[in-house]
């Protein structure tokens, strides 16, 4: 029986790290969307004639 709660146990730790995962990666995706110009934060150079949005430096 000790088997099974050692296993239960590791299943646990596994979701929970799971977990812990899926919230990284839910906040890396949405900094990516919402930093991948730099306009929101500020950080890129705008260059005068090129629109705000739709190009790469």
């Amino acid at each position: 029986m000790g088997c099974a709660v050692s296993e239960i146990a590791k299943v646990e730790e596994l979701r929970l790290e799971l977990e812990e995962l899926r919230v990284l990666v839910n906040t890396l995706l949405t900094i990516i969307m919402e930093e991948a110009d730099g306009i929101h934060s500020g950080t890129a150079p705008s260059v005068p004639g090129h629109p705000k949005r739709g190009y790469s430096m």
